[in-house]
């Protein structure tokens, strides 16, 4: 008779990716309502850089020392609007080239719809729109694709 292997995460600490929500807050305080619904988010990334530092007579290995962190760009995707706030920031910025950094919050939610989890990216701005091919078949949701830059992530305890 062999023995159960215990759980090393319960179940119950385990998330779903598909709820969450993506909140822009202009001039880092004022909340956008309008810009909320998404269908995928990638880019939630962080890397430590390293700098190799060779020591004086040790030709085998150098000793990588951490020198800054980089961030991947916020890449979020959704069904194509025709106006709306975050748009016009968009348009402004590859248009015009004015930017207006905002800060942006990308919080996951329980199955009870309750935070477990939030991440925030202060001083965001658009590097980046692009929407999916125009074909006329498969008639499908056009999804356009907007990219952000950020000075800064920031898990947030929640």
């Amino acid at each position: 008779m062999s023995a159960a292997i215990p759980e090393l995460v319960p179940q119950s600490e385990m998330f779903v990716n598909f709820r969450f929500g993506v909140f822009f807050f202009a001039g880092g305080v004022v909340p956008n309502t309008l810009d909320v619904r998404f269908k995928k988010v990638t880019g939630l990334s962080r890397t430590v850089k390293t700098t190799p530092l060779e020591e004086g007579g040790q030709n085998l290995y150098t000793q990588p020392l951490p020198s800054r962190v980089e961030y991947g760009n916020l890449v979020l995707e959704r069904g194509m609007v025709a106006s709306s706030p975050l748009r016009v920031d968009f348009d402004d910025a590859m248009s015009l080239f004015k930017f207006a950094p905002s800060n942006v919050l990308v919080t996951l939610f329980s199955e009870a719809y309750t935070p477990v989890s939030a991440w925030f990216f202060s001083r965001a701005y658009p590097v980046k729109w692009s929407i999916a091919d125009l074909a006329a078949e498969p008639k499908e949701l056009l999804i356009e694709s907007l990219e952000l830059a950020y000075a800064r992530m920031q898990i947030m305890k929640v």
